[in-house]
């Protein structure tokens, strides 16, 4: 059973399922106890964890977008970051994160005929540098998988330089790729999807 302070009677529902969602997590990646730990805590002791506002950092919802045969995976080069990584973005007070995940991917590739996985695939907390008037601040991203089911046919939005599908192998190997979108390759390839 995972090892955590029971919930206090203010907890609202939408607490309850974030930890719901880790505690499963935990079952499937006991290794990764120290970053689900801090996700517990913000979700445990916040109930506006999802909202933008919370300047400290908040909760973001992310889609590993991958092709029907599961052999690749649709990334954007961020715009903001400048750096190529999965489509997610902010939850918006929406406590539903795979929704989110979801929602962010349709608007972030143009792809309609998506379908997400309710259960977390990878959690990853980051830095967000400041930019303009938005401060410095954490992301707790909340990664689902979401599968493109039609036409693979992208386009770019205003918040990506570029889209591309790539290789989800050739990803776990790339030594220049994002940390996390190499974890989340082999995670994907050791599915055996």
């Amino acid at each position: 059973m995972p090892g955590h302070a029971a919930l206090p009677q203010s907890a609202t529902p939408d607490q309850h399922h974030w930890l719901a969602l880790l505690d499963a997590y935990e079952q499937a990646h006991p290794a990764e106890i120290e970053v689900i730990a801090v996700f517990r805590e913000l979700a445990s002791t916040d109930a506006n964890a999802a909202r933008r506002e919370r300047r400290a950092g908040h909760l973001t919802g992310s889609a590993w977008l991958v092709s029907a045969d599961g052999a690749r995976v649709l990334l954007t080069h961020h715009r903001k970051l400048d750096r190529w990584l999965q489509l997610g973005g902010h939850a918006d007070g929406d406590a539903d994160l795979a929704r989110v995940a979801l929602r962010e991917a349709e608007e972030e590739s143009g792809l309609a005929d998506l379908a997400v996985e309710p259960i977390v695939f990878d959690l990853d907390r980051h830095r967000i540098p400041a930019r303009r008037d938005e401060p410095e601040h954490w992301h707790y991203d909340v990664r689902f998988v979401v599968r493109a089911r039609g036409s693979e046919a992208f386009v770019v939005g205003e918040e990506s330089h570029a889209l591309a599908w790539r290789d989800v192998a050739e990803i776990a190997r790339d030594v220049t790729a994002d940390v996390s979108l190499r974890r989340m390759a082999r995670k994907w390839l050791a599915r055996g999807a």
